[in-house]
């Protein structure tokens, strides 16, 4: 496999271990500190920003080439919509809220067994299936999508192409502009 194409495979596997990073943040301050809900809204902007890419490119790669692609990429997007309601429900609770620790937990227990699936099954029967060329130009276009992806969660939105792919630039401009102004995603 080529470096280009190991960097492409391996490009949502980076986004997974930057997501448990900012997990173990939030775990190890005590409960009510206000920098769990700082590090809680930047896992809320990569875990968006993720799942936007995922929707866009890699699940209609999972229905191309695995002959159960239609039902694993349906699963994925049905925990992407599970995790996304999590967030949106978050958005709205502050650090010393007893909600917050209920769904922050809720939201890593969902999410890490999301990585685990996605690491242990859905990844390594993609990277069978596929030429490393393919790899590598997918893991080129999810690091574009994300640039352009929204940073909020947006759960009543489209999750599937084409009108995921349309919608997501407009939202995710701004979803920018208002964390520019708000402050949010900085800190800590």
């Amino acid at each position: 496999m080529t470096d280009g194409a190991r960097a492409g495979a391996w490009a949502l596997a980076l986004d997974h271990r930057e997501v448990e990073d900012l997990f173990g943040r939030i775990e190890a301050l005590p409960p009510g500190d206000k920098d769990r809900k700082v590090y809680a809204d930047r896992a809320t902007i990569e875990l968006v920003r993720h799942s936007v890419a995922e929707e866009e490119y890699l699940y209609p790669a999972v229905r191309e080439h695995l002959p159960d692609g239609d039902a694993l990429a349906d699963r994925e997007i049905e925990d992407h919509s599970t995790a996304e309601q999590i967030m949106k429900d978050l958005e709205s609770c502050e650090a010393g809220d007893a909600e917050f620790d209920r769904l922050v937990g809720q939201l890593m227990s969902d999410v890490r067994a999301h990585i685990a699936d996605e690491e242990g099954n859905l990844f390594p029967r993609l990277r069978t299936a596929c030429t490393p060329e393919a790899l590598d130009e997918l893991g080129d276009k999810v690091r574009r999508a994300k640039k352009t992806a929204p940073t909020r969660p947006h759960p009543s939105a489209p999750d599937t192409p084409p009108a995921n792919k349309l919608m997501a630039p407009g939202a995710g401009l701004v979803d920018r502009m208002r964390d520019a102004l708000s402050g949010r995603g900085m800190g800590a």
